[in-house]
């Protein structure tokens, strides 16, 4: 039976079994979501394109996401920007966030949104290169002046970045930084693009930790797969600047309609509400409720986008069902402290969520 049909009303509540104050997801946009731009509503876009007016300062690399996005509206003219009324408007500014300790982007930001005539409410800068040579102190620098911008202009979404892969793999200083920012935003309930980890992983969820900013395995996947093409992708293959294009929409997407950017109109499909308390120290009870029988598969997965446990994977009944991750592996193993996502399938629908473990 198809998902259409079938129309899954399948409301699935993450609820940790710990006695913490309540905490709100961060909005990542990474790899994991990337499959779930197919099903942003229409109505999304639009809410998108009139409520928000975003000031983008990147050079090379984070041109990539302004690559893709014209890719993406090349497929879709519903993703249509800076093309007048009723389009996604932003401005662009060459220049990106420096390296070791540069906050020379903070009074750019400033100067933009203090201009008198300013309608802009969303301000993103990326890297390039400046991740991958930088320290903890200067990353550090970087996270307290974004905040800092955040609570000086409270009607603003300020986006966090990672830096772009640069092959030094799981043991370079650039996956530490990476890892540095993405823990706190997690933590700190804030807007990341996550550039690094979108070019990290093929469609198939395949992990490439020592791989470039050039996408290597995107001509392996291109020579066997049909992908769009583009006059050029900066540094890298036109299938990354794609990917981050709709990335980039999801992101927008899930920020202006709370997280629910993921479901087409009509077709409600398995849904995750970020797990409440979080983080946790003990286990997630995730709850799900199915109005018609159907296959369904829940699995947790780590940082890496390696699977470590598979919580359920059968045909389940019409009803109320749940089940529970104690935060242990499939041998039974304890993770450990991290970052964690729950992932659930049913019936050609997706959704994720993350859970925050403390141990």
């Amino acid at each position: 039976m198809s998902a259409r049909p079938l129309v899954l009303a399948v409301a699935i509540l993450v609820m940790a079994l710990s006695s913490a104050d309540s905490w709100a997801d961060a909005v990542v946009a990474d790899h994991t979501i990337v499959a779930s731009f197919e099903h942003i509503p229409a109505t999304t876009v639009e809410d998108v394109k009139t409520g928000f007016t975003m000031f983008y300062g990147h050079t090379s690399h984070g041109s990539q996401i302004v690559t893709g996005m014209s890719m993406v509206r090349e497929e879709d003219p519903l993703y249509d920007f800076n093309n007048g009324p009723g389009t996604f408007i932003f401005s662009e500014y060459s220049d990106d966030l420096g390296h070791n300790g540069d906050v020379s982007w903070v009074p750019i930001t400033r100067t933009r949104l203090d201009d008198p005539g300013s309608d802009i409410n969303l301000v993103m800068w990326s890297w390039c290169g400046g991740a991958s040579d930088n320290t903890e102190e200067g990353i550090n620098i970087y996270l307290d002046a974004m905040d800092g911008l955040e609570q000086e202009y409270p009607d603003v979404v300020f986006v966090y970045m990672t830096g772009h892969l640069d092959g030094t793999g799981p043991s370079g200083n650039l996956y530490a930084r990476n890892n540095q920012i993405r823990d706190y935003c997690v933590v700190n309930d804030k807007v990341l693009f996550d550039f690094a980890d979108i070019e990290s992983y093929d469609p198939d969820g395949v992990w490439y930790p020592d791989g470039g900013d050039g996408c290597e395995w995107c001509y392996d996947w291109c020579s066997t797969h049909t992908c769009p093409t583009c006059p050029s992708c900066a540094h890298s293959h036109c299938f990354n600047c794609y990917l981050k294009g709709k990335a980039f929409w999801w992101m927008l997407g899930a920020v202006i309609s709370g997280m629910d950017a993921g479901i087409d109109e009509g077709a409600v499909g398995p849904r995750l509400s970020p797990s409440r308390p979080n983080p946790t120290d003990s286990g997630s009870e995730i709850a799900f409720s199915l109005p018609y029988p159907a296959e369904v598969r829940i699995d947790i997965y780590n940082m890496r986008g390696q699977r470590v446990a598979t919580l359920l994977d059968r045909h389940v009944t019409a009803g109320d069902h749940s089940v529970r991750w104690d935060g242990r592996d499939t041998r039974g193993v304890d993770v450990g402290s991290g970052v964690y996502f729950c992932r659930v399938e049913a019936a050609g629908f997706d959704d994720t969520a993350k859970i925050v473990l403390i141990r």
